[in-house]
C-alpha cells in the first residue's frame, strides 16, 4: 500500500538484497517478468505493476510524486535499503526514485529516453498536450498511435500493432502514458546530481537516441558506470541483462557485455 492509500501489486521471489525491477512505458510488470528467476538466485526480487497497471490501484490526480512514494513503499516492504533497475521510463522513475532520498543502494538504468538535444524542450511539450487532448476525448487508440510515432515507428509498424492480439491489452494501458510523459524531455540536471549512489546506465548497442541519451546521463549523474549489454534491442535478453546486473549491483566486477 503506497502513501496515499493506493495498493500496489507486487510479486516477490529469491533471496538476498532486495531489488526492485522498474518497468517503463505500457507495462504491467510482464516485460521484466522473465528477468525475475535469472536473478532471483542472488537477490529478493520485487517485480510490481506501476500504478494504473495490471492489479495495482491508481488513485488521482496523478502525479510524479506518487510513484516516488509507490517506490518507497516497497523499500519499506523490504526494510533495507533497494537495488532498483528501470527499463527505459522506468529508469526515469527510478532515478527520481533516488533523488528524493528513498532508500537506495545502487541503481541500474537501460536504455532511459532522455533526450538531451536543443529542440527536445518543446518537441515533449506538445507531445504531452496532444496525447492529454486524445486520453480526454476517450481515443485510446489514437493516444497509442501518438506514442508510437514518438518512438519511431513507421504506418506499417503501427497498422501491424494494430492488428495483433496485444492492442487491446495496451489500449488497457494508454491512459498511463501520460505518466510517464511527464518526464520525457532534456535530463533534469539538478535532481540528476542529487543522485549519489553508484548507477549502471546501459544500452544495447543498436539505437544511436538510446546511446546518446545514455552518454549524456552518465555524464550528469556523480558516480556513474557507462555500460553496453551487446547486440540487444530495447528489451534484452535476461541470460545478458541478469549477469551483468549481478556484477554492478553486487560490485562483483565489469558490467559491459
Amino acid at each position: 500500500m503506497s502513501r496515499d492509500g493506493t495498493p500496489i501489486a507486487y510479486t516477490r521471489e529469491g533471496s538476498g538484497p532486495a531489488l526492485v525491477l522498474v518497468g517503463g512505458a505500457l507495462d504491467d510488470g510482464s516485460e521484466n517478468a522473465p528477468l525475475v528467476p535469472a536473478l532471483a538466485a542472488h537477490f529478493t526480487v520485487y517485480n510490481y505493476a506501476r500504478r494504473g497497471r495490471g492489479g495495482s490501484g491508481d488513485t488521482p490526480p496523478y502525479a510524479v510524486e506518487r510513484e516516488v512514494e509507490d517506490l518507497a513503499a516497497l523499500a519499506a516492504e523490504a526494510g533495507e535499503p533497494v537495488h532498483l533497475y528501470g527499463v527505459s521510463s522506468g529508469g526515469m522513475f527510478a532515478l527520481e526514485a533516488a533523488a528524493a532520498g528513498v532508500p537506495v543502494a545502487r541503481l541500474a538504468l537501460y536504455e532511459v529516453p532522455y533526450d538531451p538535444s536543443p529542440d527536445a524542450g518543446g518537441r515533449y511539450d506538445e507531445y504531452r498536450e496532444r496525447l492529454a487532448e486524445a486520453l480526454a476525448a476517450g481515443r485510446r487508440d489514437g493516444a497509442l498511435e501518438l506514442f508510437m510515432r514518438l518512438a519511431g515507428s513507421s504506418d506499417t509498424e503501427i497498422e501491424g500493432a494494430r492488428q495483433s492480439p496485444y492492442w487491446a491489452g495496451l489500449e488497457e494501458l494508454a491512459p498511463t502514458l501520460a505518466y510517464d510523459a511527464a518526464l520525457y524531455g532534456p535530463p533534469p540536471a539538478a535532481r540528476l546530481a542529487a543522485v549519489t549512489r553508484p548507477a549502471l546506465v546501459a544500452t544495447g548497442g543498436g539505437n544511436e537516441f538510446f546511446e546518446y541519451a545514455a552518454d549524456a546521463l552518465a555524464g550528469l549523474l556523480p558516480d556513474a558506470v557507462r555500460a553496453t549489454f551487446a547486440r540487444q534491442g530495447h528489451v534484452a535478453d535476461p541470460s545478458v541483462v541478469a549477469p551483468a546486473l549481478r556484477r554492478f549491483l553486487l560490485a562483483e566486477g565489469p558490467t559491459s557485455g
